[in-house]
């Protein structure tokens, strides 16, 4: 077997058992900031994931979804930050 594809399903099952760290902390989370936190890290791990397996199957084809999610995933943790912060997402300013 070659070390890298050894590698790759080492990373990924530690990559997995971070998201369900997260998917815990999402649950569990005491406060609304740390769900979102929880949130964007997964987003992240989802990323990971689909990364090593790209490397595993020696493709480029998954790295478009990739860039994606991680658009995706900014655009909602800054929404997100937004709301929290203002209480507020669309600015309604009068001027």
């Amino acid at each position: 077997m070659d070390l890298l594809i050894i590698a790759v399903d080492i990373a990924l099952v530690i990559v997995a058992i971070s998201v369900a760290f997260c998917f815990y902390r999402v649950a569990v989370g005491p406060t609304i900031p740390d769900k979102v936190i929880a949130l964007d890290t997964i987003a992240v791990n989802t990323i990971a994931i689909i990364t090593l397996y790209s490397v595993k199957q020696k493709t480029l084809l998954f790295l478009d979804a990739v860039l994606v999610i991680a658009i995706l995933g900014f655009l909602a943790t800054v929404v997100m930050a937004k709301y929290l912060q203002r209480g507020d997402i669309v600015d309604r300013d009068s001027n």
